[in-house]
């Protein structure tokens, strides 16, 4: 399961050729550095170690730069292992978007944007306790009945209720890549994918 760490530039759409409007993700993805090799002889798995996008040297510390030093670059804001890599790697090498081709099909994973508390209606998907009527003047958006009386006298975990939504680690799969555009690192992927503009996302084969 080879790939690559992005960021999410924004969307935008593209005409195919019997000219319908497909909307479509941008997402800068690399160049990735090799910043470790993981093997069976010394970690007991085979993977690599890719970082991303540069950090301010007042934003690192010595541990950090002594472990992006023997790979030969500056410390990296996001570092991701990936596993499944195919041909050999070494410490220092450079992953761009030449790793992928048009028409081939990868999963992308990000991190939800954050929507703060809600309520169930827009949580879950609930359509309220019913229509305005016979005095129902303010149950349009509640959540109705979450439980029992005197049995089981209790809630039951994983009730679905209002409370933080967004934020999560989200993965969509099986979305095509539209376009590379190799010479400014950028992939063009069918569909929307998880997060804010300039979030990083995981593009993965």
């Amino acid at each position: 399961m080879s790939g690559l760490i992005g960021k999410k530039v924004g969307m935008t759409s593209l005409f195919d050729e019997n000219g319908k409007n497909i909307p479509c993700t941008v997402i800068q993805a690399g160049p990735c550095v090799v910043t470790q090799v993981r093997t069976e002889e010394v970690d007991g798995y085979n993977a690599l170690q890719l970082g991303f996008d540069d950090k301010k040297a007042k934003s690192s510390n010595k541990a950090l730069d002594g472990h992006f030093k023997k790979a030969g670059t500056v410390a990296k804001k996001r570092v991701v292992e990936f596993q499944g890599f195919e041909g050999e790697y070494k410490l220092g090498d450079s992953n761009t978007v030449e790793h992928f081709t048009e028409g081939e099909f990868v999963d992308v994973s990000g991190t939800s944007k954050g929507k703060g508390f809600q309520g169930v209606v827009k949580r879950h998907g609930f359509a309220g306790v019913g229509q305005a009527t016979h005095g129902q003047h303010n149950r349009l958006r509640a959540p109705g009945s979450i439980g029992a009386a005197s049995y089981p006298a209790r809630v039951f975990k994983g009730m679905r209720m209002a409370g933080r939504m967004g934020g999560d680690k989200v993965k969509v799969q099986n979305l095509r890549v539209l376009k590379v555009v190799a010479d400014k690192n950028l992939l063009v992927i069918k569909g929307a994918i998880p997060g804010h503009k300039n979030s990083y996302v995981i593009i993965e084969k």
